[in-house]
């Protein structure tokens, strides 16, 4: 890594420049320096320099997908959200499995799938919806049995913490339980939705019905435990103060250490969260009247995640939220991933946001940012060459 010399006196960031050059480990001071940062470009290239540390090769990845959102009932109440629907009005919906097969058999469809990338695990579908006050374990065991039967080589990521958590209290059962009867029964790995910010006076504010920080970091420490990977989102830009920012890096951070000294003891060298997503908060139609945060946020949360997260080796841009060009821009911020195809999108469209793109248009975006796509599994193993 080669920085211009300035003339200017030494700074905390410059301080955390020669950490980033040596590879040592950034702390909570240094992650708020680098939030503070004015230097948008100096962010994005020494985020740059960690990840073609972690990803030599000039290649971005994707994975076929398709988000399911099985209900929209929820009685989170979360101030954040335009998408849930309370018990009883007329917008709620819980979809059938015959709906949700229909979703799952477009997306087996789509141009460019075909039965060997089925096979190896690179087509996945997305399951994740509100906290319905009826629908416990028995429901959800039934629809991914019911899955797995239909589609024996799809991959099911679905549930996240937070609606594992309310199962587990809906249907009175531990959530080292739940997860186990839900792998029986189906799924393969675990999305890290709902993870706001891991900071339980954040979580108090603004999602008081959902999982607080603990038991976020429960379920995925016990998904951990029991041999699932799994992924970690931020959403920010509302309440939250820089330094919960960081602070919910440095959770995930310790989660990520666990896991490590967890798979080592199974020969295994990477952790259990394969990938971190972060992306801003939507403000439109929900009850949280706050301004949106811009595209350097964007850009600047994306360089600082990838430097404080020295133990994930993905990371993923969020077109969805931000649109295909700044979430290409991203990839010289420090992401090597460029998300999934989705097929559609409810919960931040229903915020006004919608940016999905086909698997064309993905591709284009990476090539022209001087890249090679390719197609991956969850597990983030390259399926194309």
């Amino acid at each position: 890594m080669v920085l211009a010399a300035t003339a200017r006196p030494v700074t905390h960031v410059d301080n955390v420049v020669t950490k980033v050059a040596a590879g040592e480990r950034l702390d909570r001071e240094d992650g708020l320096a680098l939030l503070a940062c004015e230097e948008l470009p100096l962010l994005g290239e020494l985020a740059t320099a960690v990840r073609d540390r972690k990803h030599p090769e000039r290649v971005v990845t994707y994975i076929v997908d398709r988000n399911v959102n099985p209900t929209n009932v929820c009685v989170a109440r979360c101030s954040f959200c335009a998408f849930d629907r309370l018990p009883g009005d007329p917008e709620g919906y819980v979809l059938s499995h015959e709906q949700i097969f229909a979703k799952v058999d477009e997306l087996l469809r789509a141009p460019g799938v075909d039965a060997a990338l089925i096979e190896r695990g690179g087509v996945q579908v997305l399951l994740q919806g509100g906290h319905h006050p009826e629908l416990g374990i028995d429901y959800y065991e039934e629809l991914f049995r019911a899955l797995r039967r239909r589609y024996p080589r799809l991959h099911i990521h679905g549930l996240s913490p937070s609606e594992i958590v309310h199962v587990s209290k809906l249907s009175r059962l531990p959530v080292r339980d739940v997860v186990a009867r839900l792998k029986t029964a189906g799924l393969n790995s675990i999305p890290g939705g709902g993870g706001e910010i891991l900071v339980d006076r954040v979580r108090r504010e603004i999602a008081p019905g959902k999982a607080m920080t603990g038991e976020w970091l429960g379920v995925m420490r016990e998904a951990h435990a029991q041999g699932m990977r799994t992924t970690a989102t931020m959403m920010y830009g509302h309440v939250e103060r820089p330094e919960e920012r960081i602070d919910h890096l440095l959770a995930l951070r310790e989660l990520q250490d666990e896991s490590l000294a967890l798979r080592a003891t199974r020969g295994e060298a990477q952790g259990c969260f394969t990938a971190f997503i972060g992306w801003p908060f939507q403000p439109g139609g929900s009850e949280l009247d706050l301004p949106r945060s811009g595209s350097n946020e964007f850009l600047r949360m994306n360089a600082v995640s990838r430097l404080m997260l020295d133990n994930f080796e993905n990371q993923q841009t969020s077109f969805v939220t931000q649109g295909a060009k700044l979430g290409q821009l991203a990839l010289f911020f420090g992401c090597n991933d460029f998300g999934g195809t989705m097929l559609e999108e409810n919960v931040v469209s229903a915020a006004g946001t919608q940016c999905l793109i086909t698997i064309e248009q993905i591709e284009h975006c990476i090539r022209a940012a001087g890249f090679e796509p390719k197609r991956r599994s969850m597990h983030y193993e390259v399926l194309d060459g």
